[in-house]
């Protein structure tokens, strides 16, 4: 998994998921962790922890928000049967390897992930340099694409096509669209290899 967010007992119950490796997290923001306790029943089949990766900043606030999971000396026998590390470059999960690419979030620093032939960008306004030669040539980059007008820590739909221009993946979807954003006008817009991503939306890659 990429994140937990609020919606992922919803999610996890319609898509039938009933295991997980590793939660990898980009950051600390409420619409990626929240649904971090859903895990709890999903670490019960598991025989050791299941691995939760962020960077360190993140991973604080993460262990201070659920400190009823994280905490040793707390008395809570059915918290999540999960494990915190600090991610560091890159992390190996099942046999596959999870590089970090750093993105910018307004003036603030942390991860989107590449895997495979894919990459997952979210919740930035901007690719550092070096992160280009991370993700060039890629078969799907998922970014975001909030809205048409600016905001200052996330991209509109018009930078997120300059960076899709730019790394040159054979397919490309828009993902962390706000309401502002026309789904029907937006694909009318968009070239043939991008597409606005939606809830249950399956994308096949090597990983």
């Amino acid at each position: 998994m990429i994140d937990t967010g609020p919606d992922f007992r919803m999610q996890a119950l319609r898509e039938g998921i009933d295991h997980v490796d590793a939660v990898l997290y980009t950051h600390s923001h409420a619409d990626h962790i929240l649904g971090l306790d859903d895990l709890r029943p999903l670490s019960f089949r598991h025989q050791n922890k299941i691995p939760l990766y962020a960077d360190d900043a993140p991973a604080s606030v993460i262990e201070r928000i659920f400190d009823y999971t994280f905490d040793t000396a707390a008395w809570y026998p059915t918290r999540a049967r999960v494990e915190m590390h600090r991610m560091g470059a890159s992390v190996e999960v099942e046999g596959a390897v999870f590089q970090r690419i750093p993105l910018t979030h307004g003036k603030i620093e942390w991860a989107g992930f590449r895997f495979g032939n894919a990459a997952y960008l979210t919740d930035m306004n901007d690719i550092p340099e070096g992160s280009f030669a991370l993700l060039k040539d890629r078969d799907v980059v998922i970014l975001d694409a909030l809205r048409k007008t600016p905001h200052p820590a996330t991209l509109r739909s018009k930078q997120a096509l300059a960076f899709v221009r730019r790394m040159q993946p054979r397919r490309a979807f828009f993902t962390h669209m706000s309401h502002d954003l026309s789904h029907a006008e937006t694909t009318t817009e968009l070239p043939e290899n991008i597409q606005l991503a939606y809830d249950g939306l399956r994308i096949p890659f090597e990983i």
